[in-house]
């Protein structure tokens, strides 16, 4: 339990000097603020009977009353009574001040022992529970005790009292008060006064920690940041209460840098987001010049503005303009020219192949001859720093679809005997006109085969095509059959082979 020193009972104590705080110190060992000793050393609290005059006894001499006044050091020295000035704290109105170990609340004091109105609070609370064990006295009676004998009875009733009553100074994120108090330790003060400590909150010193008069306590809330710290995102926590002090804190290097909030911003409990872009150095290589500049720009666009150099038309970085610059980082600067080409490519033609059984075998007949196609293709050409680089396909139609080609391929046998004509030395032939070569075309062009036909001849005979096309057995067969209409003829210098 505890209770402000604006409370009653702390303007009957009255007032002096200001205390003797220890100097904040924000970053201390709890990472909070350092805490000290209120007061003059070794203060305790004795209750002091007053004069019935009012005003208080010399040292050494019996006192003429018993009312409370203040707090002294043995020996009794008035001007020793009062505690150290402190902020004054006033009670709401309508609140119960809590009862001193003597009885319960004084909201309506009885009269005290010499038949005055009891003062609210623990005086009066001390004073009720006085009556009580007494019992009730008659007040001839009472005013025949001896005036020792009360002082001795209140002096031995209060001292427990006020051996646990303590005044010590709470200090809440960063504002102090001073309050008294019984708690016997810092967790037991806490609860007292309603507060709620968390993992991310600073307590200094412990919960554990016994406390004594004079003590301070610290408390510090944590308070959630989001923090965006070059382009990285993160979620930490911190006791400090403004940007700044958030910043130191955290061990991040502010001169120079980007803050989405100023440092002089508080950050309350429900937290804040926070944008940190801290100062970087960039080097850009532009028309073979390097250009190094500290920035804390957040894209490589703003850098390169930030530089003085300008991009045309399609000039572009080595990294993407959208990105962030990174310290050290080397960005070269591309200028690039291009247009456009337009070409048109052949499409080659596919070719069929079918069987025909009106044709011998090895001959083949092209039906319907092949045309290729044509494609028109748009190409972008482009050149980086005046290095030409491969042209890009970007469009194409086509202007003529290619025409299939089809050939007929024989497939009936051949015939082997031509009447009138076996029994020649055929193969003899062959090797005096071609050199036994199916395959054979004489220098001009107009004779092929292994008995050098014209293609006139050749189609005249049933053959298709050009004679050095077909098989040796067609071409054969073929001579057989001129043979055999024209005699050895058509071969005027080696016809004679066909009888040796």
């Amino acid at each position: 339990m505890s209770h402000p020193q604006g409370s009653p009972h702390a303007a009957r104590l009255g007032a002096a000097e200001p205390p003797s705080y220890l100097p904040y110190a924000p970053h201390d060992a709890y990472g909070a603020e350092s805490y000290g000793v209120l007061g003059g050393p070794e203060a305790h609290e004795a209750y002091v009977p007053r004069q019935s005059s009012g005003s208080p006894a010399a040292p050494g001499e019996a006192p003429a009353g018993d009312v409370l006044t203040g707090v002294v050091h043995p020996p009794y020295d008035p001007a020793a009574l009062a505690l150290p000035a402190e902020p004054s704290f006033e009670e709401p109105a309508g609140d119960r001040l809590p009862a001193s170990p003597f009885g319960g609340y004084d909201d309506e004091p009885p009269d005290d022992l010499y038949g005055e109105p009891a003062a609210p609070g623990r005086a009066g609370g001390r004073r009720a529970a006085r009556r009580k064990r007494a019992g009730a006295v008659p007040d001839p009676l009472r005013r025949l005790l001896p005036q020792a004998l009360v002082v001795a009875f209140l002096a031995g009733g209060t001292s427990a009292f006020i051996a646990s009553d303590k005044a010590v100074q709470l200090s809440v994120d960063g504002r102090p008060r001073t309050l008294h108090t019984f708690a016997d330790d810092v967790g037991e003060l806490l609860a007292d006064e309603g507060m709620a400590v968390g993992e991310h909150d600073i307590v200094a010193p412990g919960r554990d920690h016994d406390l004594a008069a004079g003590d301070r306590v610290v408390v510090r809330y944590g308070r959630p940041v989001t923090l965006t710290l070059d382009g990285e995102r993160r979620q930490v926590w911190t006791t400090a209460r403004t940007v700044d002090g958030a910043l130191r804190q955290l061990g991040v290097r502010a001169e120079g840098a980007y803050l989405s909030a100023s440092r002089s911003a508080p950050i309350s409990r429900r937290g804040l987001d926070l944008h940190v872009r801290t100062e970087r150095t960039v080097t850009f290589v532009a028309d073979g010049h390097e250009h190094t500049l500290r920035t804390n720009a957040a894209t490589v666009r703003e850098a390169i503005q930030q530089a003085g150099i300008a991009l045309h038309g399609q000039d572009t970085a080595s990294v993407d303009p959208e990105s962030f610059p990174r310290d050290g980082q080397t960005i070269s600067i591309m200028r690039i020219t291009g247009g456009q080409e337009v070409r048109e490519i052949p499409i080659d033609y596919a070719t069929e192949r079918h069987d025909d059984p009106t044709l011998t075998k090895g001959t083949e007949v092209v039906a319907q001859r092949g045309e290729p196609g044509l494609e028109r293709v748009t190409y972008a050409l482009r050149s980086v720093n005046g290095v030409r680089q491969k042209p890009r396909k970007i469009s194409s139609e086509i202007v003529r679809k290619p025409r299939t080609q089809i050939v007929k391929v024989g497939t009936k046998a051949v015939p082997t005997t031509v009447q009138g004509a076996e029994g020649l030395n055929w193969h003899a032939l062959a090797q005096c006109e071609a050199g036994g070569r199916p395959d054979a075309v004489d220098p001009s062009g107009t004779y092929g085969g292994l008995y050098q036909f014209d293609v006139h001849t050749w189609q005249s005979l049933g053959g298709s095509g050009r004679p050095q096309d077909a098989t040796a057995e067609e071409q054969t067969h073929r001579a057989k059959k001129l043979y055999v209409r024209r005699g050895a003829s058509p071969w005027p210098v080696c016809g004679r082979k066909l009888h040796g």
